[in-house]
């Protein structure tokens, strides 16, 4: 069986740990193969050979660094269905759908190869008699990045261009269920020209986590999982010194008003709420309907439900298995929560037909009707094909509904009235809104990243942003001197 190996200094390094996790084909319901484990030798020699490669690639000129940008962008496009493949093999989701991500972190890796503009620093002449002022912006040495498993090319691709065209250099910790796509991208990044040891990929679980968390050479951490592991990352990296962020989880409400189009409505219910799986920080997991609307809504997904096909991402399907059989059982536990909890299971995904093998994770799409509030099905992240509908009576008590929440990563409204439009994305305390568009995900040079418990830190992913995390300025003041400037005066500097 294959064992993923880290990828260090420009090459595939053979673990020693002697400690190894599984890898599943989660449509086959098989391990696969195996990912090796980091353990403090390992995570030590990654961030040493980051920490060796940083002085030559800050100082390789913006035009060397815009070219190798430029090259591994061109090598991803030609290749980008090779990682699709990698994508569905090892997370599930189906080849449309990993090919979508793989877009969506290209977005970032265009963006970024436009960054000499926006690492240029501002100039004053003449502050002071022959004084001038100006500013750099920096990189800030070695940088780490944990990323999920739901995306396990899209999220590091938020980062790592950013990071490395800023010229700092990168030790990548991916999920360990989904590993190899972040090996095949950094030996892409090689194959384009980058130095050796600029971009590393560290495997393992909770140690090399730590380890980097620890870790003094390492300047920064950014993250994206679930809302008490980023509260842990921001915790734990700035008490030990570092610049942090960390975006957590969600629990992302659709606002339905009256006036909306029901057609399109249900379209898109479907489509952000049962896309890969519904593993998705961005999924629509809950539709705030406002009466009248709820009955011929859920009719109308009900009747779109069915007509999903489920199976092997390989196939012709629409939405492929969950991650790991841990994890279907544990989303499939709230489809028995909402029962007992007196809510209506208007489409149950459990048992269902599948294009697929028999062992595969397998759990279909679901509908639970009259949710409450004090129930676990709207409380927790469930991460998985589960959407609940709440009714409300009014606009008002939609907005106070999603602003009660503790989350604030996205919403969305639904609605042909363009003042509620604009009223409600005024008044409601989320970070990223969609009007009449269900996944408002921005698009690169725009920046990523919620409000309340969906982040930590205060930095977004990509756009402005993250070239705004990845540096750091340093103001200079010069003037170059003649015999007018000498003398002994220990007051305040002032200007003249």
């Amino acid at each position: 069986m294959q064992t993923i190996d880290h990828w260090i200094s420009g090459r595939t390094h053979t673990s020693t740990s002697g400690r190894t996790a599984p890898v599943y084909d989660p449509a086959l319901g098989q391990q696969t193969k195996a990912v090796a484990l980091a353990d403090a030798n390992e995570i030590d020699l990654a961030v040493a050979d980051a920490k060796a490669a940083f002085p030559g690639w800050r100082d390789m000129s913006l035009a060397k660094r815009s070219g190798i940008m430029f090259r591994f962008r061109e090598l991803l496009n030609e290749r980008k269905g090779e990682l699709a493949e990698i994508l569905t093999s090892e997370h599930g989701k189906v080849i449309s759908d990993a090919a979508g991500e793989i877009a969506r972190g290209l977005e970032v890796v265009e963006f970024a190869i436009g960054f000499p503009h926006l690492l240029k620093g501002d100039f004053s002449e003449n502050v002071s008699t022959g004084v001038d002022v100006y500013t750099l912006r920096q990189p800030l040495g070695v940088v780490a990045i944990i990323s999920p498993f739901n995306f396990p090319a899209m999220v590091p691709m938020w980062f790592f261009p950013i990071a490395i065209a800023a010229g700092n250099t990168v030790v990548l910790k991916p999920s360990e269920k989904d590993p190899s796509a972040a090996n095949w991208m950094a030996e892409l990044f090689t194959e384009a020209g980058l130095p050796d040891g600029v971009f590393n990929v560290l495997h393992g679980d909770k140690v090399a986590v730590d380890g980097l968390l620890e870790h003094p050479d390492v300047k920064a951490i950014s993250f994206v999982g679930s809302t008490p592991i980023a509260r842990y990352i921001y915790e734990t990296a700035a008490k030990h010194g570092k610049r942090v962020q960390a975006l957590g989880g969600a629990k992302n409400h659709m606002l339905v008003l009256p006036d909306a189009d029901l057609d399109v409505t249900a379209d898109a219910v479907v489509n952000a709420g049962f896309g890969s799986a519904g593993e998705r920080c961005m999924a629509i997991s809950v539709v705030v309907a406002v009466e009248p609307v709820a009955d011929d809504l859920i009719a109308k997904v009900a009747e779109r439900m069915s007509g999903l096909k489920v199976g092997d991402g390989r196939r012709s399907c629409d939405m492929g298995p969950l991650i790991t059989e841990a994890h279907r059982d544990k989303v499939a536990s709230y489809i028995e929560i909402a029962e007992e909890d007196g809510a209506t299971v208007a489409v149950d995904g459990r048992g269902i037909k599948v294009d697929g093998a028999d062992d595969g994770f397998w759990l279909g799409p679901t509908l639970i009707d009259n949710v409450q509030t004090s129930s676990k099905v709207y409380i927790d992240e469930i991460f998985g094909p589960i959407v609940a509908v709440v009714r409300v009576e009014s606009y008002e008590a939609g907005v106070e509904l999603i602003n009660n929440s503790p989350y604030g990563n996205g919403t969305a409204i639904f609605t042909n009235d363009g003042g509620a439009a604009r009223r409600f994305q005024n008044e409601i305390e989320v970070g990223m809104v969609g009007v009449n568009v269900p996944i408002p995900v921005p698009v690169s040079y725009h920046s990523f990243g919620g409000w309340k418990d969906s982040a930590f830190g205060n930095a977004k992913a990509y756009g402005t942003q993250g070239f705004d995390f990845f540096t750091r300025e340093k103001a200079i003041t010069s003037r170059w001197l003649d015999p007018s400037h000498g003398g002994i005066n220990l007051g305040f500097p002032e200007h003249d």
